[in-house]
């Protein structure tokens, strides 16, 4: 049974750990205004850019851009997988890395290739463990203090490289969509070739459907829009991971801070009750020995 002294402490420890917690759990609650608040507003944009692809796409006889169509084989597959940089957000990087890892699994089942894009340091880590000669660059966003597009184009230029230079012929995007603070949804989206569909949440249109004529031509705005629209999902997916990731953390550090508080009452109910022993065993002593005399 440990000593008073040891009971003391533990609960010092604990209730320190404890004021931790709850500081990270208020930090992470202000900075997720911020991220929540940037992820929606980015989501319209990236939105209306794929109904006006799909638009572009549906127009397109044969052929097309190659970020649109493909290169006609798919036997080199990248993962670009983007977590955290830092942990303590509960199941927020693992459950990203599991759709990415059964994703490569599946696809070094069937023979393909596999190559990892890793954004984010955390899932670098988990992810070299069983893939480290498949990973082929880390891109770390630690410095950063708030995503800007310019971070998210650096990004999706370096993956149209790739492509242009035949490294890959299918990019898959893996990261976490932010539905509340309880709820983050890990998603993966295909970019090379890009797959466009219209927009569910639009309203059907009933009667004859508006046709569009394009200046210039369909392929050359598809040529200039494509890029771009990569570089627009990578920094979608960027803002809805760091809403995601603040919402995870500010969940996992409740959490802790309130295991930390019923630890606390345990150890506290048992030092009590300690203490309340050798006070007891104390007197008895006393009253033994003043009836001995």
């Amino acid at each position: 049974m440990p000593s008073l002294k040891d009971l003391r402490n533990r609960i010092s420890s604990v209730k320190a750990t404890q004021k931790i917690t709850k500081a990270m759990q208020m930090v992470a609650a202000a900075k997720l205004r911020r991220a929540q608040t940037a992820a929606e507003a980015a989501r319209p944009y990236a939105e209306r850019m794929e109904s006006v692809l799909a638009n572009l796409a549906a127009g397109v006889t044969a052929g097309g851009p190659q970020l649109l169509a493909g290169n006609g084989r798919d036997d080199v597959h990248l993962l670009v997988v983007a977590t955290a940089e830092r942990g303590l957000c509960g199941a927020f990087n693992s459950s990203i890395v599991r759709l990415a890892r059964d994703h490569a699994q599946r696809l070094q089942g069937q023979g393909k290739t596999v190559k990892i894009l890793c954004v984010g340091k955390k899932g670098y880590d988990q992810l070299r463990r069983q893939f480290e000669k498949e990973i082929v660059e880390l891109i770390e966003l630690r410095g950063l203090k708030q995503i800007g597009f310019e971070n998210a184009d650096d990004i999706g230029k370096k993956i149209i490289a790739m492509f242009e230079a035949g490294e890959f012929d299918v990019a898959t995007l893996f990261f976490s969509k932010f539905k509340s603070v309880i709820a983050q949804l890990p998603t993966a989206q295909q970019l090379i070739p890009a797959q466009i569909a219209a927009n569910e949440n639009a309203p059907a249109q009933e009667g004859p459907q508006p046709t569009y004529e394009y200046e210039p031509g369909q392929d050359e705005i598809l040529s200039t829009l494509l890029p771009r629209n990569i570089s627009v999902q990578v920094f979608r997916a960027l803002l809805e991971n760091a809403a995601s990731e603040q919402g995870a953390r500010m969940s996992a550090m409740d959490n802790a801070t309130r295991n930390a508080g019923d630890m606390i009452r345990k150890q506290t109910t048992l030092y009590n009750r300690s203490r309340q022993a050798m006070i007891t065993k104390e007197l008895i002593e006393i009253i033994s020995g003043a009836e001995a005399l």
